[in-house]
């Protein structure tokens, strides 16, 4: 596990190696154990047409702890890589490459993949099972070959600049070899509003991108590039096998997959938060390891938040399974914490559990160096609320009226804060969206700020710069899906959008920010590959999440923890903005700074605050949403922090 970056300059001017040890420098969190790079210069070699390399990294020792420096080398030096990620089956893939001559200097997995691609070039991807992210130099070709892991587990970025490709595992990295600041991406404000992150492959600045998952990309020596996805997931073919046949093979896959990610020369545990998916996760760990697993839940001191309360969950798995259980209690100084979360994750990103995943990424990082999690279970099986009031909605008494007379219903429904209110606002917030059809539901339950929402907050300006809609991004994946069936179709568009825009840029920085490698069992891609090609309604059994899954596993989990309802990983924001917050957010939204931007109509944003001070509406995730824009902004752009 590492921070990796390089420069490829395509018309042979020097690399910078100041600047390359400052894009190394800034993601030094991702790997503090070591440091290496390589100069094409340095070497003397003579090119026929001149192209000059820089590679750098930042090494977090995981495996291989005494040999695995990189950059890593084939036997004769013509191919040098930088690699970010485990590779699970490095070993079987290791003896393949012996029996076919290859010279191994390394115990790492690092030197599997230089030399796998020296066998085999682009289709080297297609025997890797892991998560990655690497940029290969291949001297004979004089071009860079660079690939990304199926499902975006591990991050890259990239750009061209003055005749360079610049890339790196963060932005900021990127950023730090120009010449001059980037231009801001108001599209990517846009939908970064809808969908409370910045969908790939655009970033927050213009003509600076994200690699999308299952691509790799080559920039060969006239400085053109090549991008090509190497996998996708197929919906339409379905397997001929009963329901028990499936449950089998769900947990032999699940197991070898659990089971292939304990390889450590470090100590590794569990993020336990007591639901069904991790909880699954340290069941199999603890029946493949010898010694007790270690877990970890995070609460929060004097709140009664979702997280708080999981907490006696996760003590009946970690008793059930005999692990050695740390409690985690901490208090959430946002004030504090947000700068220094921004600024690790590089762009406006505005998921709250951002702040519970730092702080329980933090302190597990004080007892191991690898944490297993349960990441990619909901997206398999059907996991979200949102699934529900999908299959809820297509019932054909919702679908009578136009959208504007379900609007106007649930605008009729008072916030009544009672013990019922949660429910009362998934009530509102279900009818609010019925009359439009199925993929514009699923995207607006996704959505923080409807386009009307964002067009009543919206400058002048603003609106003259906004050209697209930002609802397409999402309902084109749902429309270009391999799929068949309504439920399939919303599964493939989360895989392909929300899990590697969102959930796994949160967990990804959340861990790397304090060097702490986290490895997702249910994102392995044979599980994937598995449950696409078995029915939706085996997932979702008429409004019953996770179905196959709970039975598959309903003799092996405690029974409250099969029978327990799924809760989120959120915090009280709604009161915090109300209440100890509510100067501190204003301050913020109101600043001259803020109002410099251009970007709202000041008036708009005073009244959407004070319905949300006085109770008339619930804007919490809203107001998140632009008091990380606006801090973004203060961090970034003004570099007032």
């Amino acid at each position: 596990m590492c921070g990796i970056c390089g420069v490829y300059n395509y018309l042979g001017k020097s690399i910078d190696e100041k600047k390359l040890k400052h894009m190394c420098d800034l993601i030094r969190h991702r790997g503090p154990d070591d440091e290496g790079y390589y100069i094409s210069e340095k070497l003397k070699v003579e090119w026929k047409n001149s192209v000059n390399v820089g590679l750098g990294m930042r090494r977090l020792a995981i495996i291989d702890l005494q040999t695995g420096h990189q950059p890593i080398h084939n036997e004769d030096k013509s191919l040098v890589i930088v690699f970010n990620g485990e590779i699970y089956n490095f070993l079987s893939l290791k003896e393949e490459l012996e029996k076919k001559g290859h010279k191994f200097y390394t115990k790492t997995d690092t030197e599997v993949v230089v030399h796998l691609y020296e066998e085999y070039k682009e289709q080297s991807v297609n025997y890797l099972r892991g998560m990655f992210a690497f940029a290969i130099f291949d001297q004979k070709e004089k071009r860079l070959f660079i690939a990304r892991d199926r499902v975006g587990k591990k991050p890259l970025y990239y750009t061209i600049y003055n005749g360079n490709f610049i890339f790196s595992s963060e932005i900021k990295s990127v950023v730090s070899y120009l010449d001059k600041e980037p231009e801001i991406n108001l599209d990517a404000i846009d939908n970064f509003l809808t969908y409370q992150y910045i969908p790939q492959p655009m970033t927050i600045y213009k003509n600076i991108f994200s690699l999308l998952p299952a691509n790799i990309l080559i920039c060969n020596k006239d400085g053109a590039i090549k991008i090509e996805e190497y996998w996708n997931l197929n919906f339409k073919e379905k397997l001929k096998i009963n329901f028990y046949e499936a449950c089998e093979e769900i947990k032999n896959i699940l197991e070898e997959s659990t089971r292939i990610r304990l390889i450590s020369d470090v100590p590794l545990g569990a993020f336990l938060s007591g639901g069904h998916d991790s909880s699954i996760v340290v069941g199999l760990m603890s029946k493949n390891s010898s010694n007790a697993i270690k877990t970890f839940s995070v609460g929060f001191n004097d709140y009664k938040t979702d997280i708080s309360n999981e907490l006696k969950y996760a003590k009946i798995v970690s008793k059930h399974f005999g692990t050695q259980h740390t409690e985690i209690f901490v208090e959430p100084k946002m004030t504090e914490i947000l700068p220094k979360l921004i600024w690790y994750y590089d762009q406006p990103f505005a998921d709250t559990s951002i702040i519970p995943s730092y702080y329980i990424s933090r302190v597990t990082r004080k007892y191991v160096k690898v944490a297993l999690n349960g990441d990619g279970g909901d997206e398999n099986f059907c996991g979200y609320l949102r699934y529900k009031a999908l299959k809820l909605s297509t019932f054909f008494l919702f679908n009578l009226f136009e959208n504007k007379f379900y609007s106007k219903l649930s605008g009729m429904i008072p916030n009544i804060r009672t013990k019922y209110f949660k429910k009362i606002k998934y009530l509102k917030r279900f009818l609010s969206v019925l009359g439009n059809n199925i993929f514009t539901r699923n995207v607006l339950w996704h959505a923080y700020f409807s386009n009307e929402e964002k067009n009543f907050i919206y400058s002048d300006f603003m609106k003259s710069q906004i050209k697209n809609n930002s609802y397409d991004y999402m309902i084109n994946i749902y429309n270009t899906s391999m799929a068949e069936d309504f439920i399939d179709k919303i599964l493939y568009t989360d895989i392909k959008s929300y899990l590697p825009g969102d959930l796994l840029v949160k967990m990804d920085i959340a861990s790397m920010a304090n060097s702490l490698e986290s490895r997702s069992p249910f994102l392995d891609h044979k599980l994937l590959e598995f449950t696409a090609k078995i029915p939706s309604n085996w997932k979702l059994k008429g409004l019953e999440t996770k179905y196959i899954l709970k039975e598959a596993y309903k003799n092996f989990l405690p029974k409250k923890i099969v029978n327990r309802s799924k809760q989120g990983f959120g915090l009280p924001i709604d009161s915090w903005f109300r209440n100890e917050l509510k100067s501190y957010v204003k301050e913020i939204l109101t600043s001259r700074s803020a109002l410099s931007r251009n970007y709202f109509n000041s008036k708009n944003i005073e009244i959407l605050l004070e319905q949300h001070f006085q109770s008339k509406n619930d804007h919490g995730y809203k107001i998140f949403a632009l008091l990380i824009l606006e801090l973004w902004h203060q961090i970034f752009v003004d570099k007032s922090f």
